[in-house]
């Protein structure tokens, strides 16, 4: 609720001194653990005027519910036994995120997910690459590190690819960083994750923390709970979800700033892209820091050089699992 609350405070001041674009966002996997938050959130932003939900079922109760909220966003829920709802739900989208696929249970790693949500995710960007090929793509269906390049050699394959617009929303890692940070500090502030969005690729950069002072077993355990903090969550939910509503808070987060982006704003994100960063290690996608602007990205800025030597070791670390994800994404695609 405090988020609720707070996301429609921010936008009531961002209302108020410019009016919003036309934007319509869609949502894929609308009527899920994620996608209900998520939709919500979005219903609260100013800056979105209509919202298209999509799922393989409930999307209709979905959008009705949301739709009584006092804001000016129309909302249309469509499911997949409607004829063309996916096509509805995307047409005229200027962002697309998608949330779709199952979540984590106890026991499980995001990798565990691939077999069911790598076949939903080049589906649902068929779908984008035929519908709305110019909007943007932010892809939360984990494994994210594999997910992106699936997405990226879909567009290829038809022709439609551009690396500006394709996102693997990586946000939640610094979300939860920054509120680990701040019950340290007393007080929340930017934290840099880079790297991936699975286990020891997360990576984040504590070193560019202003104020922090960490030991070296503090730094450890505080590293482990940003790459892990995801289980502390399917273990208390004990069987009955993964990270639903931060990752929705996550989403709708990143999701405004590429909305601030397209509105002319000067915005400065982290996410999972397309990059020459690691070109010479053979990797093509890394989450680091990213210039916004209408098209996507504007520019891709390189890791600090003052990053200490254990973040430096953790990159390389990432690396290798990095490539595996990567390839084992591009591979699924060239296969089926």
């Amino acid at each position: 609720m405090f988020a609720t609350r707070n996301a429609i405070k921010v936008a009531a001041r961002s209302f108020s001194t410019a009016s919003p674009l036309q934007s319509k966002v869609a949502v894929l996997g609308a009527a899920g653990g994620i996608g209900q938050p998520l939709s919500l959130l979005l219903k609260t932003n100013p800056r979105v005027t209509e919202l298209g939900l999509y799922d393989i079922h409930n999307t209709p109760g979905v959008a009705a519910d949301i739709g009584h909220i006092n804001t000016l966003s129309q909302v249309s829920g469509y499911t997949s036994k409607d004829q063309d709802g996916l096509k509805k739900a995307l047409e005229g989208a200027e962002l697309v995120v998608i949330p779709a696929g199952v979540p984590r249970k106890p026991g499980m790693t995001r990798d565990d997910l691939f077999n069911t949500n790598a076949g939903i995710v080049r589906d649902l960007a068929q779908a984008c690459a035929e519908v709305c090929p110019k909007a943007k793509l932010l892809i939360i269906s984990n494994p994210v590190n594999s997910t992106v390049p699936i997405a990226t050699e879909v567009f290829k394959k038809a022709g439609v690819y551009d690396a500006k617009k394709i996102f693997g929303v990586t946000s939640l890692d610094l979300v939860r960083a920054s509120r680990f940070v701040g019950e340290k500090l007393g007080k929340i502030t930017e934290v840099p994750v880079v790297g991936g969005h699975a286990g020891v690729t997360i990576i984040p950069l504590f070193s560019q923390v202003s104020g922090l002072s960490l030991t070296d077993a503090e730094r450890d355990a505080l590293t482990h709970r940003v790459q892990f903090g995801g289980d502390e969550v399917v273990k208390a939910k004990d069987g009955a979800g993964s990270a639903t509503l931060s990752m929705a808070y996550a989403g709708a987060r990143f999701a405004d700033s590429l909305l601030r982006a397209e509105a002319g704003e000067d915005v400065l994100e982290w996410a999972f892209v397309r990059t020459d960063l690691f070109k010479n290690e053979g990797l093509e996608f890394f989450s680091t820091y990213v210039k916004l602007d209408k098209n996507g990205v504007k520019e891709i800025l390189p890791l600090p050089q003052n990053i200490s030597e254990y973040e430096k070791e953790l990159v390389k670390k990432a690396i290798p699992e990095l490539k595996k994800s990567e390839t084992k994404g591009v591979s699924f695609v060239s296969s089926n």
